[in-house]
């Protein structure tokens, strides 16, 4: 039995792991949209279907290794962190926030061993992840970011306006990739034993 458990452990430690360098590498793919500062985050979408797969703890960890990873590699150099908090914020926190996504395992896995479709629940708990990665954007954005406002327009405005967006354009993103993967859902997302 304690074999098992300690196989089980090591099995999701090393999925957690791709997951999270799988979206680190799919953070180096151009993810602007044309709109100032509203960005695709690719790197959602392995993480959201990795908390439908095995939960609330091993997704937030993974979501916080890869905001460790991100300020590391990307976020230090492109002068997106002001201060300690503010990158603590928008680095360990937010990334981390996307595991939420796993408070809908339970019932997706419920569902896919019952053949139940899981596409609403998918679009309610994966958004779940992403608002949240986002409302932790948009408070660092008001507070921290508000002096690159437009001339003229409340900072928190701006910040809803950006966040608002990205976390919009991130939540289509997920729902077109789940639907293109509906067919190969269980195989993803129930783990072989």
């Amino acid at each position: 039995m304690e074999k098992t458990k300690d196989k089980n452990a090591l099995q999701v430690t090393v999925e957690g792991a791709i997951i999270t360098a799988f979206a680190m590498a799919l953070n180096y793919l151009p993810h602007t949209t044309g709109i100032s500062a509203v960005e695709f985050s690719y790197g959602l979408v392995p993480l959201i279907i990795f908390a439908f797969r095995r939960g609330i703890v091993p997704a937030t960890l993974s979501g916080l290794t890869w905001g460790i990873l991100d300020l590391i590699l990307r976020g230090i150099g492109d002068g997106s962190v002001l201060n300690p908090l503010q990158g603590f914020l928008e680095y360990f926190i937010a990334f981390a926030l996307v595991g939420l996504a796993g408070t809908g395992y339970t019932k997706i896995q419920s569902d896919l061993r019952s053949n139940k479709s899981i596409m609403l629940s998918a679009i309610l708990f994966g958004s779940l992840g992403i608002v949240s990665k986002y409302f932790i954007h948009f408070i660092a954005g008001g507070y921290y970011w508000g002096s690159y406002a437009p001339k003229g327009m409340n900072p928190w405005v701006y910040s809803l306006v950006v966040n608002g967006g990205s976390a919009i354009a991130n939540i289509i993103l997920v729902i077109v990739v789940l639907l293109l993967l509906s067919r190969s859902m269980k195989t993803l997302i129930i783990p072989k034993n």
